[in-house]
């Protein structure tokens, strides 16, 4: 529920510095779709037939998305500190790297 939503509010931003928001993204989607895929394993019975050792599986898996989270966090977090900078360094005008509302929706996702 929580990677839809920073999955969601990152998309909202328009993704003004892609190689920073391209993690974020990655990560939102890339553990939601896995949250998905685990939670079918267990909802359709296939936990009993594949001889695994699901506690230490579902540690693992909660263990690394929590890194990978982290890390996107960070990135996020960037990000939104740097709303303040121009776009365009050589420019006269004055236009944000994130505008008011974007820096708002940054803000959401980061936390």
């Amino acid at each position: 529920l929580f990677g839809t939503i920073v999955w969601i509010l990152v998309a909202s931003t328009g993704v003004p510095l892609p190689l920073l928001q391209g993690w974020v993204m990655f990560v939102a989607v890339t553990a939601w779709f896995l949250s998905i895929v685990f939670l079918s394993v267990f909802l359709f019975g296939y936990a009993n037939r594949i001889t695994v050792n699901w506690n230490q599986a579902d540690f693992i898996f909660h263990g690394a998305t929590f890194v990978f989270y982290f890390g996107a966090f960070l990135l996020q977090a960037a990000t939104t500190s740097l709303h303040h900078f121009p776009r365009k360094f050589n420019s006269t005008t004055q236009e944000r790297i994130l505008s008011g509302r974007e820096y708002n929706i940054s803000i959401a996702a980061s936390v």
